[in-house]
């Protein structure tokens, strides 16, 4: 197989489904934004591998990037019937996520103020991972408003970002380099 089939010269692409659209498709946007934060997720990794103790976070994050993948492949799709065979996401993929973020809560002193993106260089990277994501979830609120989704991908979406601002201040709490507070 290929990797150029030059059918994207004139801007269009094909879904999983095989349908055409425009490469400005709000579908393809989505899509394309979430493949974006997949990739700033692996950069996270190899951010985290450099360290000693974050093997269980990367570990997670390495099954986040699967559940994106499934994501992805669900956003690739326009056609409900296919799509219900492609792997999805589910509700449990949410409640991970809360028990992460509940985990690494136990850890984490209250906040007190805002928290600027900073400090080590992987909290940095997990804020980039958290706003490209915030970015995605708007996109997907919108395509389920034009298309209305079958699978949670707002919900799963929104407590990723909450997980991705978790995980950036465990970074820093672990690598004693402190949260970088906003303070009026």
């Amino acid at each position: 197989m290929k990797i150029y089939t030059k059918r994207g010269d004139k801007g269009h692409t094909s879904l999983v489904d095989g349908s055409d659209v425009s490469k400005s498709s709000l579908r393809i946007d989505t899509y394309g934004t979430l493949d974006e934060l997949n990739a700033n997720t692996g950069l996270l990794i190899n951010w985290l591998d450099s360290e000693t103790f974050f093997d269980n976070e990367t570990k997670f994050l390495k099954k986040i990037q699967v559940t994106l993948f499934q994501l992805g492949s669900q956003l690739a799709c326009d056609n409900k019937e296919m799509a219900k065979k492609l792997p999805s996401i589910t509700e449990k993929d949410t409640e991970l996520l809360e028990q992460a973020i509940d985990s690494m809560d136990d850890e984490l002193p209250a906040l007190k103020n805002f928290i600027l993106p900073g400090g080590h260089i992987a909290a940095t990277q997990a804020h980039i991972c958290r706003t490209v994501c915030r970015r995605c979830e708007r996109l997907c609120v919108a395509l389920d408003e034009d298309q209305e989704l079958d699978y949670p991908a707002v919900q799963f979406l929104n407590r990723l970002s909450d997980y991705f601002f978790a995980l950036s201040r465990l970074i820093n709490i672990r690598t004693n380099i402190p949260d970088v507070e906003w303070v009026p």
